[in-house]
């Protein structure tokens, strides 16, 4: 009796550790990705979750319009710099911040920099913890953007994603 017990405990573990493995070999939906560059002499690092559109209504369906939304998927997006730099015409201070958005219909986004950093998504995000909020001009691309990526040039960074770039300008 102990020996078929001690088989079926060994045959128990197999399973699990083959189960562990096949699930660690699926592509994550939602996989992390960073942006990171210069923008004058400030180093800027983005780190986010890339969701895929997969054939969904992103804009007012899956990312309600007015509604703080995570600019990205799981965990809050975090914008870092190791310089101030200038959003706005206001100043962001050197630092690490969860950066939120507030897509709107009327195509004048809101663009958000929290203080606490480190959050889940947007379910705990607290108003009083902005550092910085600035409106922001959103565009239509002309081909859909599967993934959500953000992209750093010179002038500032851009989130694209389905059919919207959002760009924000940095000094």
């Amino acid at each position: 009796m102990k020996a078929i017990l001690k088989s079926i405990a060994v045959l128990f573990v197999a399973c699990v550790s083959i189960t562990a493995q096949a699930q660690e070999a699926k592509p994550k939906p939602s996989p992390a990705a960073t942006a990171t560059g210069k923008i004058k002499d400030a180093t800027i690092t983005i780190n986010y979750s890339s969701p895929s559109v997969k054939d969904r209504k992103i804009w007012g369906g899956l990312e309600p319009f007015d509604k703080v939304w995570r600019a990205g998927a799981n965990d809050a997006t975090t914008f870092e710099t190791d310089k101030d730099i200038k959003i706005g015409g206001k100043t962001l201070p050197a630092g690490k911040y969860s950066f939120f958005l507030i897509p709107r219909e009327s195509g004048t986004w809101t663009a958000i920099f929290n203080s606490e950093a480190k959050q889940w998504g947007a379910f705990k995000y607290n108003q009083e913890k902005d550092v910085l909020r600035t409106d922001v001009k959103v565009k239509a691309l002309a081909d859909k953007q599967e993934k959500l990526v953000y992209k750093i040039s010179k002038s500032g960074f851009v989130l694209e994603w389905d059919k919207v770039s959002v760009p924000v300008a940095v000094k």
